[in-house]
């Protein structure tokens, strides 16, 4: 028996090629309004799997660079403007942003080489911070981006643990080992003759605070006890 296992742009391909092959996704955006399932709970068809979206994350970062920068007024954003949520995510940035009095700078960027345009309009404009927007390129370049930020000393949160594994100073985010860990689950049951349509898309139930202190050493930041009490993971 085969399964397809993929992420979001895989999933959406290999849907639009069969009805009958079993697919696995793994997606950042609503799977729902990606059009993959049709509902979270009822799949239905030939698709399933996780779900790595979770409502109000971009504004949960900000509330914890708010409680790490408490006197920073100028967010700088790094979006893709590609991603399907993009407008969804910087909506969501920018309220938040107007309810704790912070000015939310936008800084676009599609392609490897655009991030380091972008950071180089950013080290020139100078904001007190970085939030980086969650997508397939962002996530796929963590260790890019986050020595990027180091480089010219631009607290940033990410959306990852593994950006902060790279050497970026703070992470607020679902776990992507439970995710990949729950894929490989589904894969096995369906193996064993589960059908998709029967299986509910996984939701995210943990989230993960993640800190490098040695990034935020050479930053000239100490992160407060009430937030580091909070961490699930420290980088020494």
């Amino acid at each position: 028996m085969a399964v397809i296992v993929g992420n979001t742009p895989g999933a959406l391909a290999a849907k639009a090629a069969t009805t009958t092959i079993p697919i696995i996704f793994g997606s950042g955006t609503d799977p729902v309004k990606l059009g993959l399932v049709a509902s979270l709970s009822r799949p239905g068809g030939n698709v399933t799997g996780v779900s790595f979206f979770a409502n109000d994350l971009e504004a949960k970062r900000l509330g914890l660079l708010h409680e790490l920068l408490p006197r920073a007024t100028v967010i700088a954003a790094l979006v893709n403007p590609n991603f399907p949520d993009a407008a969804d995510r910087l909506r969501e940035l920018q309220q938040a942003a107007h309810t704790i009095g912070k000015q939310m700078h936008v800084f676009n960027a599609s392609t490897v080489g655009e991030i380091d345009t972008a950071f180089a309009t950013l080290a020139e404009r100078r904001p007190d911070a970085l939030i980086v927007v969650a997508d397939p390129l962002t996530t796929t370049r963590c260790y890019q981006i986050a020595a990027l930020a180091n480089r010219y000393a631009l607290p940033a949160i990410h959306p990852a643990r593994e950006f902060v594994l790279a050497g970026g100073l703070m992470s607020y985010s679902t776990s992507l080992i439970d995710a990949y860990h729950q894929k490989g689950i589904y894969t096995g049951r369906i193996l064993k003759g589960a059908k998709p349509a029967d299986l509910p898309v996984v939701q995210p139930t943990r989230l993960e605070l993640v800190f490098n202190l040695a990034t935020a050493k050479a930053l000239g930041l100490e992160v407060p006890p009430t937030l580091l009490a909070r961490a699930d993971e420290v980088i020494e």
